[in-house]
């Protein structure tokens, strides 16, 4: 049994674990399923309160779409790797991802 790896990789809190991996996790597989979010979007426009019953099949596609992608293991390692890489990142430059990725003004 490899047990570099293990060592290697940074301890993970319970939180980040069941709370923090499983939200990039969610946001990931909205990316992923993106055409399918976007018919069940426009169905339930067009649709208004009849939504519940005209879309169906639109909904049953994407859960579908979106469980395949919670229940993937690999998927979950993919999404844990990137969350241990934004954490290292974060804690060698203090500044969060999201601000991080905004594009600085061009004229200063």
């Amino acid at each position: 049994m490899d047990t570099s790896k293990a060592e290697e990789e940074p301890h993970l809190r319970h939180v980040e674990l069941d709370v923090l991996i499983p939200k990039m996790m969610r946001e990931k597989a909205k990316e992923r399923c993106s055409e399918l979010v976007e018919a069940f979007s426009a169905c339930c426009k067009e649709s208004g309160f009849l939504m519940v019953l005209k879309c169906r099949q639109q909904n049953a596609v994407l859960k579908e779409c979106l469980t395949k992608h919670y229940k993937d293991p690999e998927f979950f390692e993919e999404c844990k790797q990137e969350y241990i890489r934004e954490k290292q990142e974060y804690e060698r430059t203090g500044i969060p991802t999201k601000n991080r990725k905004q594009k600085l003004p061009t004229s200063m």
